[in-house]
């Protein structure tokens, strides 16, 4: 995702980017090289305007300009309002949250669905399972549990002396963990003071000769550890990331009258996707940042005992941190056991199918307003005063991507779009579905990865019934590519806010990512075909 996506949840990018390039302060001498530029430019400039009116530019010009054919107004307007969308999303005109809304007047205005349809699109299932883990992970943060499970498992897996390896493993298996229940994002923000107050026991550049360079090297593996544990933890579960929401969201809607995805289906296959990705990870960063030194360098300054007196300082666990891990484990075992299997179905038969995994998360999140903190007479676990931070820009950016797929289907764009594609007719599967994923996963690195989502899964979706496959073949790679944003700083919030540490450059990323990368496309191009066709019963026809 993009830096200005997120950032320390409801900070501006300006809190967790940095430029890549040089600034220089403008003085009076330096001013006068600069080429003379009147008011009126430096103020389009300055306020994003031309970038503002690049949006409905480009849409007026798709609609005078482009020709679908006959009785195809709809699509050819659909498609002037989804570069609209995303020449907005891009160049960050507008806040996030505001260009995800604009397919709520877009879309009726342009005739591509009406007021009504195009609302549902922002409020439903999918939505109220991210809105309740939003507001879970709100409950874990404000009680600092996810400082004291990273302290508990750090100082299990520090060693004694230092083993840098274990180390690595315990902070980045703990992010991972984490990020598995909680928005990839706020966790790489959560996560990152607890790396970072590891690293500042260190001397750093003060240290001399051989120990400066370990420490340096050391950090760098820390850092990346927490970025890219936090992604590869994102794709285990459906409330990791918003690319499986987008994934699950758009099946449904294309795909009604198949087998929802749900979240014991997808953990089933995205668990195993990340664990090969985690010790490809952990793999990574030992050659790369570790060396016989690094132990040696590291137990003058960091050990066992440092990270179990910050953990005493926590003191033991109140009452009220008691209650919201209860209610967050309940949350996982009815997740789990919503639908297990076609021999035992699960609790929701007891409920005739009406309940999704939105209907449980909410159901939980009250809990957390309803129970006793303990602390004073009246107080709860939660109120909405702690709610402020909520990622509102999340569920706008998730319900404008349900209502883009609404809107492929509504307008007959997605009909086109099978047309252009019958050329792949008769490909091979196994060989569209790496260059699937790899074609998302080099569209993320410059766009969001629920933008990237939203865009390539409608299309994958339309070749898929073009090739005669299963779509999720092609589908589940668009997604999985999506979340394989590694290589650059403005590839997800997470790359942002570890770059903006200052331990790491482009090059450490991209040097480090490229390998878990690659990994994750051969990861993908082997499981699908094999556990994703028994887990998302992809060997039946759609």
């Amino acid at each position: 995702m993009d830096p200005r996506c997120s950032g320390h949840w409801e900070s501006s990018s300006e809190d967790v980017t940095r430029s890549l390039l040089p600034l220089h302060d403008i003085t009076a001498d330096g001013g006068a090289h600069r080429p003379p530029c009147s008011p009126l430019v430096a103020s389009l400039l300055a306020n994003r305007y031309l970038s503002i009116a690049a949006g409905p530019l480009a849409a007026a010009l798709i609609c005078a300009l482009v020709d679908l054919g006959p009785g195809h107004a709809a699509a050819r307007n659909m498609l002037g309002v989804l570069a609209w969308v995303f020449i907005w999303w891009i160049t960050d005109a507008v806040p996030l949250a505001v260009a995800s809304m604009a397919p709520l007047f877009l879309f009726p205005v342009f005739g591509v669905s009406s007021a009504d349809a195009v609302a549902k699109a922002y409020m439903d299932d999918v939505i109220s399972l991210v809105l309740g883990s939003f507001i879970l992970a709100l409950a874990i943060e404000h009680y600092n549990i996810h400082r004291r499970l990273a302290l508990n498992i750090t100082s299990l897996f520090c060693g004694d002396p230092v083993k840098p390896a274990l180390l690595l493993l315990g902070i980045c298996g703990t992010t991972m963990f984490v990020s598995m229940w909680i928005h990839n994002t706020p966790c790489t923000v959560m996560m990152m003071p607890v790396a970072t107050g590891i690293l500042q026991r260190l001397p750093g550049d003060a240290a001399a000769g051989a120990d400066a360079r370990e420490f340096r090297r050391f950090s760098k593996a820390v850092v990346l550890g927490v970025v890219y544990a936090s992604a590869i933890g994102g794709m285990a579960t459906l409330t990791g990331t918003g690319a499986n929401i987008i994934l699950v969201g758009m099946w449904s809607t294309y795909f009604p009258e198949q087998e929802p995805i749900t979240f014991s289906s997808w953990m089933s296959f995205g668990l195993p996707m990340s664990l090969v990705l985690f010790a490809a990870l952990w793999a990574t960063l030992c050659l790369m940042f570790c060396s016989d030194n690094t132990g040696r360098a590291l137990s003058a300054y960091l050990d066992r005992t440092h990270l179990r007196r910050e953990l005493s300082l926590l003191g033991p666990m109140a009452f009220a941190e008691k209650m919201v891990l209860a209610v967050f484990g309940g949350l996982i075992v009815l997740w789990m056991t919503r639908s297990i299997t076609d021999d035992i179905p699960g609790w929701s038969v007891l409920f005739h199918g009406n309940v999704g995994d939105g209907t449980v998360t909410i159901m939980m999140a009250t809990l957390l307003f309803i129970i006793p903190s303990g602390k004073s007479d009246g107080e709860k676990l939660m109120d909405w005063g702690k709610c402020r931070r909520l990622q509102w820009h999340i569920v706008l950016l998730l319900g404008a991507g349900f209502a883009i797929a609404d809107g492929f289907k509504a307008s007959g764009l997605t009909d086109i779009l099978a047309g252009w594609l019958g050329f792949l007719r008769g490909a091979p599967a196994l060989a569209v579905a790496p260059v699937a994923c790899a074609f998302s996963g080099l569209l993320t690195e410059f766009t969001s990865d629920d933008a990237t989502t939203t865009l390539v899964l409608p299309l994958l979706a339309e070749l898929g019934r073009t090739i005669g496959v299963h779509p999720l073949l092609l589908m589940v790679p668009g997604a999985v590519g999506a979340q394989l944003s590694y290589l650059l700083p403005t590839g997800s919030p997470g790359n942002s806010v570890g770059f903006s540490t200052g331990y790491v450059t482009i090059k450490d990323m991209v040097v480090t990512g490229m390998p878990i990368k690659i990994v994750g496309v051969a990861a993908l191009t082997v499981l699908l075909p094999t556990l994703g066709v028994a887990v998302f019963g992809m060997d039946q026809k759609v």
